[in-house]
């Protein structure tokens, strides 16, 4: 499958400095953090190490205000960097997200807390690679925190499943026979109220015992999900409605596309951008006469698992993806093709509502064919419908042969043949 790029896309633009002044470097790890400073021309002016509490932010405060720094480069604002990040952002520093250093700049420059922070410093010069962070001070943080609890929670409750069902398989051949053929449901419902003998020397008690203990565990857990379930839907409406209009977006899923951009979605220049992010636009991999593009293997892998679920509940429930799907596979596309075809197109109607705060625009229930059969119904011509809304008969025939999208104008039309 070919795809066709005008030029390549990246996450984020490139930040415009005002380099009128020093520009700081900051190397993070969980108990301090080395900060270096360099002029405008990258000459080195001072580093220093700072512990990772209120006070030792404070002192980097202090420390960047002194040599009047006009912007810093944080490694791993998200994770170690993340506390300093909210601080200095909310003291009204420019703060960047920088990469950390290459294996051949290792190689050469060797590796330590200094020579990192003065690495970051100096990627700050030449602005190249930096992305500006997420904002991490408003609900957006404690749907990750919630999110981050809730996969936990889930994947031991799932362990905790697979578990009992490895002691069923050694379990006394009385105990194995009286569970065996019980479905899940049943089976985590039956041990929870069982009662076995207090006393364990006997086998069939030992096990009935632990198998109690894992169901009475994986019920609380469970209990906990559909706790947090409920908190996350009810956090995803504050934060953004629209999100669980799009079809398919449930707010678990929604969820996972808003903390994977953080409080500040319009840092995100366009849905290209987003795509690429999200591990979903695929790269360049041209040299000398090829001309070719590779999958993404990159990229947010939550954020595009998200958007696969998504695909699925499409894929199985909507119509026009379904006919969609027919199409091209006749068109000769693999099933992995058009997946990552849907989920790009899902990309673009996700960084409207997300990214521009527009509202979700509902799809046109009719298919293409059922467009001319409802206006053959009124003894309308394409002619008329065209003079009607206002455009060529031949968008009109584009339409009802199904040739392009037209979106808009499809909606139009379906709306007029509605009322007409």
């Amino acid at each position: 499958m070919s795809h066709r790029f005008r030029k390549p896309v990246n996450i984020m633009p490139t930040p415009t400095i005002d380099l009128a002044g020093p520009v700081a470097g900051i190397d993070t790890h969980t108990d301090t953090h080395t900060v270096a400073i360099v002029t405008e021309t990258g000459k080195h002016l001072a580093t220093d190490t700072f512990p990772t509490t209120s006070n030792g932010y404070q002192q980097v405060t202090e420390f960047l205000s002194a040599y009047s720094v006009v912007a810093a480069g944080i490694e791993g604002t998200n994770s170690y960097g993340a506390g300093l990040t909210r601080h200095l952002i909310g003291h009204g520093h420019v703060v960047f997200e920088v990469l950390r250093p290459t294996r051949a700049l290792r190689r050469r420059d060797g590796k330590s807390d200094p020579v990192d922070a003065l690495a970051a410093a100096r990627q700050v010069l030449t602005g190249q690679a930096l992305s500006i962070p997420k904002d991490t001070t408003g609900p957006v943080e404690s749907l990750r925190m919630l999110q981050i609890t809730r996969h936990q929670l889930v994947a031991t409750a799932a362990k905790l499943l697979t578990l009992i069902k490895s002691l069923l398989v050694t379990a006394p051949v009385t105990v194995r026979q009286r569970y065996a053929t019980m479905t899940t449901t049943t089976l985590v419902m039956t041990l929870s109220r069982c009662r076995p003998p207090a006393d364990v020397t006997d086998p069939v008690n030992g096990t009935l015992t632990s198998l109690k203990s894992l169901a009475t565990t994986y019920n609380m857990l469970r209990a906990q999900c559909d706790e947090l379930d409920n908190k996350i839907t009810d956090l995803v409406e504050v934060i953004n409605p629209a999100m669980t209009q799009i079809f398919g977006c449930r707010a678990v899923t929604a969820a996972e596309l808003l903390v994977s951009l953080g409080e500040n979605p319009q840092r995100i220049r366009s849905q290209a951008a987003l795509a690429h992010l999200w591990g979903v636009a695929p790269i360049p991999a041209s040299s000398g006469r090829t001309n070719r593009h590779r999958l993404n293997r990159g990229g947010d892998r939550q954020a595009n698992a998200a958007l696969h679920r998504i695909v699925l509940v499409r894929m199985r429930h909507d119509e026009r993806t379904r006919d969609y799907v027919q199409r091209r596979i006749k068109e000769g596309l693999s099933k992995k093709e058009i997946m990552r075809c849907l989920k790009r197109a899902i990309v673009r109607e996700i960084y409207q509502v997300l990214c521009l705060g527009r509202p979700v625009r509902q799809s046109s229930g009719l298919r293409s064919d059922e467009f001319r059969a409802l206006r053959s119904k009124k003894g309308l011509s394409q002619t008329q419908v065209a003079k009607k809304l206002g455009c060529a008969p031949a968008r009109i025939s584009d339409i009802e042969t199904g040739k392009r999208r037209l979106s808009e104008l499809k909606l139009t039309y379906e709306e007029f043949l509605k009322t007409a």
